[in-house]
């Protein structure tokens, strides 16, 4: 068992290291599928060995995660104790239990041990499922496996807190670019966002409750079948790639893109699970005008014009922020036009925002 407790460390950084380990735990407690499961919020999203796939996949599309007898024992496993089948129930009540009979016995699985453990505030027990064959958890053996409590504790807490940095840093990174952006959980609950999104959101596009509300009607529905795939969908499962158009009542439209979560943010005790990351959310930055009369040559009047433009302003707005005449402006335009090669106002701003 403590070859296996040396390879927790890999699972911080690299969340998909928990299946193989999990089998190794199983090899070295003569147990032949394990699951992790969180106490208080169970979902099917969880870490499991390959035996266990389709007795999980049962007992969540079920509902058998919400009626099992076993849970009565969790407080016994947080408070550290190894809790066992014949700990919670009697023969009688194993024999008779539905969840046994419909769950478990199917795939060849009776007997079970779970251990306790934290991540970071969060109740999580990893359970170890043994067939008839290999026979009940025996107090000897128990004894062994609540080592396993304490380092399991240590690992998912840092995982977490591994998690909670990674993401920081890629929201934080799409900040630095003014790309609003927001991460969810496996329940669909904002758990990150960045200054850019909180800078853009109002009446039409808001966070409420940890949840992300968006005024127009049809591009919620489909902000709802995203959470809901989110919910309901394996770990590993492909999210949509379509992009929702948000239409808002006196602004232009945003685009939202849901991207995928990887790597040691993608950790299953942190739960993050998506990135939205929005398009238009916010008015365009105007580019410096010093730097686009160096580029394209142009005088300081002519790139003051030409950076009011590119910032979105029309060319009338633009005169009167600048304190000129229109026909002063239009014939900085033109100027512009020339020294840059452009025709259309539209061609000028493209080329201008390539290089703010």
């Amino acid at each position: 068992m403590s070859s296996v407790m040396a390879r927790l460390g890999d699972a911080v950084v690299d969340p998909t290291a928990w299946t193989d380990i999990m089998t190794s735990i199983c090899e070295a407690a003569g147990a032949t599928g394990a699951v992790l499961l969180q106490s208080d919020v169970r979902t099917p999203d969880v870490p499991r060995t390959a035996s266990t796939e389709e007795m999980v996949q049962l007992y969540f599309a079920h509902n058998w995660h919400e009626q099992d007898s076993r849970a009565s024992g969790v407080p016994r496993a947080m408070a550290g104790e190894v809790i066992t089948d014949q700990d919670l129930l009697t023969p009688e009540q194993i024999r008779s239990d539905p969840m046994y009979n419909e769950v478990l016995y199917p795939f060849g699985f009776k007997w079970f041990a779970g251990i306790g453990f934290w991540a970071d505030s969060a109740p999580w027990v990893l359970t170890l499922q043994r067939t008839g064959k290999e026979g009940h958890f025996e107090t000897r053996e128990t004894r062994l496996l609540a080592q396993l409590g304490p380092r399991l504790t240590e690992t998912a807490t840092l995982s977490t807190v591994v998690g909670r940095i990674a993401l920081s840093s890629m929201t934080g990174i799409l900040d630095r670019v003014r790309q609003p952006a927001v991460v969810l959980d496996r329940a669909g609950l904002v758990i990150n966002r960045n200054e850019a999104a909180d800078a853009g959101f109002d009446a039409d596009i808001r966070i409420r409750d940890r949840r992300l509300i968006v005024r127009d009607r049809a591009a919620q529905a489909r902000l709802d079948q995203v959470v809901d795939l989110i919910r309901a969908a394996p770990e590993r499962a492909a999210l949509p790639i379509e992009p929702i158009l948000i239409r808002r009542t006196h602004k232009g439209p945003v685009v939202l893109r849901v991207l995928p979560v990887d790597g040691a943010a993608r950790n299953v005790f942190l739960g993050a699970r998506a990135m939205l990351v929005f398009a238009n959310l916010t008015p365009r930055a105007m580019p410096e005008p010093g730097l686009i009369a160096q580029a394209f040559d142009l005088t300081p009047a002519e790139a003051r014009l030409v950076a009011l433009l590119a910032g979105g302003l029309s060319i009338t707005d633009a005169a009167e922020r600048l304190g000129i005449v229109r026909d002063t402006a239009r014939n900085q335009l033109k100027s512009a036009f020339a020294k840059t090669g452009t025709h259309r106002q539209p061609e000028l701003v493209n080329l201008v925002l390539r290089i703010a």
